[in-house]
């Protein structure tokens, strides 16, 4: 067997709806496919793809950086400065400043419409 790759994060939403429709104002996905569960499939304007899917009962843990576990999706971007302006124009919370990122560039936290942790990444040659 031989990996190819990841082929999808997914994110188990409150508002499965909404929360699909701020990835695509705010990060330019488009919604390509919907199971009636409901379920969105969205892709980037790279051609990866994101799943939107609705949570279950279980209370959402508090989560860090560094909590065990998948921690959070990095969109990489040309211009942190530039997307950091950008999003600001949609008041996205911000979990944290500019900082190095860890293997080279640049990185910043911020989290979803729903909390969930992002970073926007740039990596410097």
């Amino acid at each position: 067997m031989k990996v190819l790759g990841i082929d999808h994060p997914a994110i188990a939403a409150e508002n499965v709806e909404k929360l699909a429709e701020w990835y695509c104002e705010v990060f330019g996905y488009e919604k390509v496919f919907l199971h009636p569960k409901p379920v969105w499939i969205l892709k980037a304007p790279d051609g990866t793809l994101l799943e939107i899917m609705p949570k279950d009962d279980t209370a959402r843990p508090h989560r860090t950086t560094w909590t065990p576990g998948w921690s959070h999706v990095a969109l990489r971007v040309e211009d942190i400065e530039s997307a950091i302006a950008y999003l600001d124009m949609f008041q996205v919370k911000w979990a944290g400043e500019l900082s190095q990122a860890i293997g080279g560039g640049k990185v910043r936290n911020l989290l979803d419409l729903e909390g969930n942790m992002l970073q926007i990444l740039q990596r410097i040659p």
